[in-house]
């Protein structure tokens, strides 16, 4: 207290000074309707810059929350969509109940490891075998096709990817519905190729290329990508179709898993075939 005492006495011109420019200030702007205005306008200038750059920081902490909600919200509609489910109506029959009919269930999952520069590329996801995901599960994300589970642990799982030239996926031309099997070339980790599409099938540049659901990985109509290139080499029956894939393999956090729950019956039967 004392030092106080001594600290006030040493410097009380300036503190005078400043009690006294404090008083001026605020008669000033009391009685002064001019500089009141200045004063709220630029003093709500000054909070306004405050709360929106708190705002901008509140909302950057809370994008992982806000992506992993919205990863589960597009899990959800997608489950929902009628090409989850088997249609079971007949002549003599009809089934309603949405349970039994359901086909298709879907897994979120979070992309902890990424390739795209290799020749067999795979990513890690944080879901295993602990949360339902089995070998030859379908992987898509919110724009297309991404690849195909291939091991799984308690914890984690390991996908390949359709950037994998181990990897084909059957594959069709939207408009004209003819199909084919589609790669990827080791090279532009952006671009995969359709072959096996005839030439009398009417191709043109910006056709969409999806799923053709000959397989009992991936139903019918997901995205992969649209048509970029055209080719045909002289003598050939067939295309050559570069494909720009949807789905951007340096910007992939979220993925779907995909289940597909009448799977076996189909292998079984079609095994029996063989």
């Amino acid at each position: 207290m004392r030092n106080f005492f001594h600290f006030i006495i040493r410097n009380h011109f300036i503190l005078l000074f400043l009690l006294l420019e404090i008083v001026s200030f605020y008669m000033v702007v009391n009685y002064n309707s001019y500089q009141r205005a200045s004063w709220i306008s630029s003093s709500n200038s000054v909070s306004g810059g405050v709360y929106r750059s708190f705002s901008d920081a509140t909302q950057y902490l809370q994008l992982k929350q806000i992506n992993e909600e919205l990863a589960k919200e597009n899990t959800y509609l997608r489950s929902q969509l009628p090409s989850s489910f088997k249609d079971s109506k007949d002549y003599f029959s009809l089934v309603y109940d949405s349970l039994n009919k359901r086909q298709y269930t879907y897994r979120t999952a979070k992309v902890i490891n990424n390739s795209v520069n290799k020749h067999f590329n795979y990513i890690t996801l944080n879901k295993g075998s602990n949360n339902g995901i089995v070998k030859e599960m379908g992987v898509i994300s919110a724009k297309g096709v991404v690849g195909i589970v291939k091991d799984v642990s308690d914890h984690y799982s390991s996908v390949i990817t359709i950037l994998n030239t181990r990897l084909l996926i059957s594959g069709k031309l939207k408009e004209s519905g003819f199909f084919g099997a589609l790669g990827w070339d080791g090279n532009d980790y952006r671009y995969v190729w359709l072959n096996e599409i005839p030439i009398h099938a009417h191709v043109v540049v910006g056709d969409l290329v999806v799923t053709s659901g000959f397989s009992s990985i991936f139903p019918e109509g997901i995205l992969i990508g649209s048509v970029e290139v055209v080719e045909r080499d002289k003598g050939e029956s067939f295309y050559r179709i570069k494909v720009k894939l949807s789905v951007d393999f340096k910007d992939l956090s979220y993925v779907e898993v995909m289940s597909n729950k009448m799977k076996e019956e189909q292998l079984n039967l079609e095994n029996s075939n063989d």
